[in-house]
């Protein structure tokens, strides 16, 4: 039995190589561990939480060395079974199998691919050092290892490229290769010759048994001149390699995509030249997340340069592990101490918003003078969109918010707090949460596409998450019976309904609705469309900003319903889109960040949603909803999964295409849509506690005990 303790500091893969079609892993562990008949070598799917177990055989027993053997028949199984599997090594601790996340040096491990005619399976590096496998269509393994400044004139840059095809099929000859440098509209585009490096040491480390597999090392001298040349306005520039080569009598140009640089402790470089004049500085570094190259070029001004400096160091300082730790241990301490009876702390949205269900208690708790200091949550990015509200913010994670957060009587938010967030003993923790549910949730989802997580590990935290929850806001029967299952939730669940719908209850009238029109300068008697759609899991840039593609002909809408309507876009608030709604100035609208949706429900005459919980709300004004589910089958398939039917009871048609949109708002007549027969089921199904009293029965419930202000 293991009495130390085994982590990913005294665990660690030391060679990764490949004879014939078969995988060898071999990880160093501490010799007295060794004895351990449960060490095994454990994958996990990323999305879907499959395992592959594989056994550990040692090799070198006095260099506590072990091995794993994945054969080919594994490999392939890899492929049709996943997309991304993390490496993990399981052990058996106090009684129980415990398993913790293997780590490498080994930045170079994407050379080691399997591939079979239409797929490959390559281990990779993560950006924390961890290592999986990627299961992908066989594509350029592409890699920038070194950039230089030479003779303060030129950027010299080096790496290797290498195509899977060629491995297995052999190399075409009379390779062309360049550098290419583009802005991200593809404006402006300079290429740069490569010349042939050999590159017989990757062959040697990343070992692939006899084959004589070899990278196509390379290098380019880029004059910082010519990266100059015609740049007058700050540009930026991603950087890919342009291959040429004759297949079958025919020339064949292809591009990798964005190369990378994921070598450790990489510093960013800058170069100032000047031009016509004028200083430009040439900036060289790499994104956080994708570890792109990414060359940056601006006006130089000396007090600005010094200025950015200083502000890398000090986000540099506060992003470090060390001041993490130590802000999340004050944070601990500080919630160890007496706290405030008298303080309430609103969240929505990630602090991205003042609105939701958050708002609506708030402003019920002001209202009708509940004597709290109440303050709001709020991502600094957003702190603009709480002016003149006459709230007290608080940025997320400031050195105030450090000490507000932990001394606070109330938590109040409508969406999860951070995983490693404690919730002090004398805190009460209301979750609101933020819609009916339609799609899955949580412990009820089969897969999770979600970037920076596991479906296990995003499982496991929501869960965590929920039992911080005191109490937790369901609109409906139905609601409730799924957040206790999903959210494995065990404490008081208030089935009161939605405090935020209140307000379109106590308001829809046409008089409120023509002074929301006049005063966000919308054209007066045009018939108005909100078009309210849900997030994709998979559609992403990265962890939290999720992209949306729009899928529809917008000019066949304006031409064909610009005389008679006009259309609202409310994008899901994790879109991190930016929609250019120019050309149809005077019919299109974007209105993704106004503060609070309820306004656009009393505006609206028609809601176009897919699969967002919003036509459970605006169900409550009884008004036409039409469903624009272009990829009904990818999400109910393949993303998320529905919890009922939608296809047969959701409450209004359901279109494919734009026409079939189009067709359908021609085609209603007021009151057309809701007089379904199902509609009048749906409502009691989901809207019978919307009767404008939710907020009322909530702070009556919760804040009981506190004493109104005279």
């Amino acid at each position: 039995m293991i009495r130390k303790k085994l982590t990913g500091k005294n665990c660690l893969i030391q060679s990764i190589y490949m004879e014939g079609n078969c995988f060898y892993i071999e990880l160093g562990v501490p010799r007295w561990a060794l004895a351990d008949p449960k060490l095994t070598l454990l994958l996990v799917e990323r999305y879907t939480a499959k395992k592959k177990e594989y056994p550990l055989t040692v090799v070198r027993q006095n260099a506590s060395t072990l091995q794993a053997c994945l054969m080919e028949t594994d490999l392939q199984q890899l492929l049709d079974d996943g997309k991304d599997w993390d490496v993990y090594l399981t052990f058996s601790q106090n009684d129980s199998v415990n398993r913790i996340r293997l780590s490498s040096n080994l930045f170079e491990v994407e050379l080691l691919f399997y591939h079979n005619d239409d797929k490959m399976l390559a281990p990779f590096t993560t950006n924390k050092g961890n290592i999986s496998f990627k299961s992908q269509s066989p594509c350029f393994v592409t890699k920038v290892e070194q950039i230089d400044i030479i003779d303060k004139d030129h950027i010299r840059i080096k790496g290797y490229v290498i195509h899977p095809i060629w491995f297995k099929h052999s190399q075409p000859s009379d390779i062309q290769k360049s550098l290419v440098f583009s802005t991200k509209d593809e404006e402006y585009v300079f290429k740069v010759p490569l010349k042939v490096v050999d590159r017989t040491d990757l062959s040697k480390e990343y070992r692939r048994g006899d084959s004589n597999f070899i990278p196509i090392g390379y290098e380019a001298v880029v004059p910082a001149k010519a990266l100059l040349s015609n740049q007058s306005e700050p540009c930026a520039f991603k950087a890919h390699i342009e291959i040429s080569y004759f297949e079958n009598n025919r020339k064949v140009t292809t591009k990798t995509s964005a190369i990378t640089m994921k070598v450790p402790n990489f510093s960013k470089k800058s170069l100032i030249k000047k031009v016509n004049g004028n200083k430009k500085i040439i900036s060289i570094g790499r994104t956080q997340k994708a570890r792109e190259i990414h060359i940056k070029i601006e006006n130089y001004d000396f007090k600005n340069h010094i200025k950015t400096k200083v502000k890398e160091k000090l986000v540099f300082v506060k992003r470090h592990s060390t001041v993490k730790d130590l802000y999340k241990m004050a944070f601990y301490l500080i919630g160890l101490l007496p706290g405030s009876r008298k303080i309430v702390v609103f969240e929505s949205f990630l602090g991205k918003q003042f609105s939701d269900n958050p708002r609506a208690i708030c402003e019920y708790l002001k209202e009708n003078n509940y004597d709290y200091k109440m303050y709001w949550s709020v991502d600094k990015k957003y702190l603009h969109h709480f002016k003149d509200k006459n709230v007290n913010c608080i940025p997320r994670f400031s050195i105030k918010w450090l000490f507000v957060m932990p001394r606070a009587r109330y938590w109040v938010t409508n969406s999860r707090m951070p995983a490693w967030l404690p919730k002090p003993k004398n805190t009460i923790y209301l979750q609101t949460w933020h819609g009916t549910p339609l799609k899955r949730l949580a412990a009820d989802m089969e897969e999770v596409y979600m970037p920076g997580t596991t479906a296990e590990n995003y499982k496991n935290n929501f869960i965590k998450e929920a039992k911080k929850w005191d109490y937790l806001i369901s609109p409906n029967a139905y609601s409730t019976e799924i957040f206790r299952r999903a959210f494995q939730f065990e404490n008081e669940v208030l089935e009161t309904g939605y405090p935020r719908n209140d307000f379109i209850f106590r308001h829809n009238n046409e008089e409120t609705r023509g002074d929301f029109i006049s005063k966000y300068g919308l054209p007066v008697g045009k018939k108005i469309i909100l078009y309210a759609p849900t997030w994709r899991d998979n559609q992403f840039y990265g962890k939290g900003k999720y992209r949306f593609d729009l899928n529809m002909d917008l000019d066949s809408m304006k031409e064909q319903l610009g005389e008679e309507y006009i259309i609202l876009f409310r994008l899901h608030y994790l879109v991190s889109e930016n929609l250019d709604l120019t050309p149809y100035e005077g019919f299109a609208y974007d209105f993704s960040n106004h503060e609070d949706i309820r306004e656009l429900y009393l505006m609206a005459d028609i809601l176009v949603t897919d699969y967002s919980s919003v036509f459970f709300d605006y169900g409550n004004l009884k008004r036409p909803m039409i469903f624009y589910v272009y990829d009904i089958e990818q999400y109910r398939d393949h993303l998320r999964g529905f919890y009922f039917n939608f296809e047969q009871e959701a409450p209004g048609p359901l279109v494919r295409t734009t026409g079939e949109l189009i067709h359908t708002i021609k085609s209603v007549k007021e009151e057309a849509l809701p007089s379904s027969s199902y509609f009048d089921s749906f409502h009691e199904k989901f809207c019978y506690l919307e009767c404008g009293d939710s907020t009322r029965k909530v702070v009556e419930k919760i804040f009981t005990n506190a004493k109104k202000a005279n």
